[in-house]
């Protein structure tokens, strides 16, 4: 290769790594504008009026699936203070996942580790939010019931298995009755408990329980021991000194979750 030729190539490199470069910024500067019009000047040379096209059509999809993942959230917000709060979150938070579906859970990440407490701010905001989200999150989870139980049974004396779409969960505030008229300022002595569960028909179902309920669940999560030895383990937890009145009331707790498909099934004792 001639020196003159070696060095028109060089040129034509640079100049194309320039290309790239500017584009880059220009990229940079246009998407910095639509995640925060008021602090990020929109790029030279693009008309307002085709700008504000985009502006409207991020914010606006945005906003809409954020709202209907959080009706309550929303409903107790006023317009210019819940525009406000999904506003820096298209500015300041960075989403993990590209997918449209996964919006709710970016919100539910800016909330608890991003926005910090704010003024107006209600004190359930975090556990309310966690609790509209679950019902989303539970209704697109990929797990599967596991294969080869029992639909019905003797569930005394068969291994209950808890279903992987059933979480148990536990919030200071009663979330669950939480809306425009009713806002607790402070939380109830008692911690409120709910169990979220897909059933086998793919609805997604919530029941208030009890922290007893809540924590035979926990104890049948391994999936080893019968209905009888669950019941018996939880008898002796709570010093409870009638057993058999414990194993009545628990048998049909046990059959009411196995007809729900909290318990997504009955296996023989090994």
């Amino acid at each position: 290769m001639s020196t003159r030729t070696g060095e028109k190539s060089r040129q034509v490199a640079a100049g194309d790594a320039g290309e790239k470069s500017h584009f880059a910024e220009h990229q940079r500067r246009f998407a910095a504008h639509l995640r925060s019009p008021e602090t990020n000047p929109a790029p030279a040379g693009v008309e307002d009026r085709r700008m504000g096209i985009y502006r409207d059509l991020i914010y606006n999809n945005i906003e809409s699936f954020i709202a209907n993942g959080f009706p309550v959230l929303r409903s107790i917000y006023r317009d210019a203070d819940w525009h406000a709060m999904v506003r820096d979150f298209v500015h300041r938070h960075a989403s993990r996942s590209p997918y449209f579906l996964q919006i709710s859970e970016e919100f539910l990440h800016y909330l608890q580790e991003e926005r910090g407490p704010r003024e107006g701010d209600p004190p359930f905001l975090l556990e309310l939010a966690h609790y509209e989200w679950v019902e989303l999150a539970l209704d697109v989870n990929p797990a599967e019931l596991p294969t080869g139980l029992a639909a019905e049974g003797d569930v005394l004396e068969q291994v209950p298995v808890v279903s992987p779409l059933a979480w148990s969960l536990s919030y200071r505030f009663p979330v669950h009755r939480i809306g425009p008229a009713f806002q607790p300022q402070e939380p109830p002595e008692t911690p409120t408990f709910l169990l979220v569960y897909r059933n086998r028909q793919d609805e997604v179902g919530f029941m208030e329980i009890n922290a007893v309920t809540a924590r035979l669940l926990q104890l049948a999560d391994g999936g080893e021991h019968t209905g009888r030895q669950l019941l018996e383990l939880l008898a002796a937890e709570l010093g409870h000194g009638d057993v058999d009145a414990l194993l009545g009331f628990g048998q049909s707790l046990l059959e009411q979750l196995l007809r729900a498909g909290v318990i997504a099934g009955l296996r023989p004792r090994a």
